[in-house]
């Protein structure tokens, strides 16, 4: 009989994985994957970076490259930090991943043993929790409202917790709640931070997404002890299908994940990084994230106001200043996993929320994506999620 190690039986099939899949369907309404627009993607000119990088540098494209990334490429990543979320830093900080899904594994691997304390804000990302789970953690959680994590909560959990190894948390635009942290909180955080030490994770694949009001500053730009491990992709701003992501962190910090992805994967892509590298010279990259947004910010638009109209009262939502995801709470007595079959029935398909915690329970929410369908089926599902929720809310 084949024997297993311990840590698979942690390990699950994504439910939004296994949506996606049921989802894949022309017919079915999908909110359930955090996708981008597919009409979107520059095809043209990514052909037209694919063509000048195989007649200027083929047998390079296609061959084995260094762990770290090419080196006009990190420039490129850390000149866009500095312009877009005030970090200063330079390409020796920048280590080039597949996604930034693997830095969340290498995360836990560099920071983590069996048994040692994540803190995560609840509710959190599903796939970081996923691949977590890996090292065998125990998960601590700290309560969020309107305006993500509260500190103060934290600092207790933190006062009175041993083994607390790594905080990972997503202040812009957050998968799944979409809230976002004001200043106040972020400067309270770091400042938290700083007094215990604790290394961060900070996870911003949305933050270029915002749709009003002012940007706010990664908690790496206020990091002044190299405790703050950024997390970068172009997987939302220009085309998941390159897996291109990056890790940003300090001296020993940035070592041990070098040495981790020598390990797991020994690079990202040649070819991918390549390519994006010389779509970033030869088109304006701005450009085409003002378009995203433009788009994203209309069906956003459509998707709250569908929902302030056809969903009862009892049903209460985030309104997302940017990003891709509203997050709904129903009245405790609703299984959104029993309604998510419901709503299949009638071609419309959501993530249930119990899965972006990683305690039991939880079982009221559901997270909805807008970037992927249009306006015009977004008004027709939410009309459908809508009856289903009224169906179900006990008179």
């Amino acid at each position: 009989m084949i024997q297993f190690s311990s840590r698979m039986n942690l390990l699950k099939g994504s439910a939004i994985r296994e949506l996606l899949a049921l989802a894949n369907k022309p017919e079915v309404l999908s909110f359930a994957g955090g996708m981008p627009a597919p009409e979107l993607f520059p095809v043209e000119k990514v052909k037209a970076a694919t063509d000048a990088v195989m007649d200027e540098m083929g047998q390079v494209a296609l061959q084995y490259s260094s762990t770290d990334g090419f080196l006009h490429f990190r420039e490129q990543i850390a000149a866009r930090m500095g312009a877009k979320n005030n970090i200063k830093t330079d390409a020796s900080h920048i280590l080039v991943t597949s996604g930034s899904q693997q830095g969340l594994d290498y995360s836990a691997r560099v920071f983590v043993n069996p048994g040692d304390v994540i803190i995560l804000e609840s509710p959190s990302y599903l796939g970081a929790l996923n691949a977590f789970k890996a090292c065998e953690p125990t998960f601590v959680t700290i309560p969020t409202d309107e305006n993500g994590m509260i500190m103060e909560e934290l600092e207790k959990v933190l006062a009175t917790t041993e083994n607390v190894k790594m905080i990972y948390v997503i202040p812009d635009f957050q998968n799944p709640s979409g809230r976002t942290w004001p200043l106040d909180r972020r400067q309270k955080f770091m400042e938290i931070v700083n007094k215990y030490e604790i290394p961060v994770v900070e996870d911003n694949p949305y933050g270029e997404l915002r749709y009003e009001g002012d940007d706010m500053p990664a908690l790496k730009s206020m990091d002044t002890k190299g405790l703050v491990v950024f997390l970068g992709t172009f997987s939302k701003i220009l085309a998941p299908g390159y897996r291109l992501g990056w890790v940003c962190a300090d001296g020993e910090i940035l070592q041990k994940y070098n040495f981790m992805a020598q390990a797991a994967a020994l690079q990202a892509s040649t070819e991918a990084q390549l390519v994006v590298s010389k779509f970033i010279d030869m088109y304006d990259l701005d450009e085409h994230v003002a378009a995203i947004k433009d788009c994203y910010r209309k069906r956003r638009d459509v998707m709250v106001q569908t929902m302030e109209k056809e969903f009862p009262p009892e049903a209460k939502f985030t309104h997302p200043n940017g990003g891709l995801f509203t997050w709904v709470e129903l009245p405790d007595y609703i299984d959104t996993k029993v309604m998510a079959q419901e709503c299949l029935k009638r071609n419309v398909a959501y993530v249930p929320g119990d899965g972006f915690f990683p305690d039991e329970g939880h079982n009221n929410c559901i997270r909805l994506n807008y970037s992927c369908m249009s306006e015009e089926k977004i008004i027709k599902g939410m009309t459908i999620l809508g009856e289903v929720i009224k169906e179900n809310i006990k008179k």
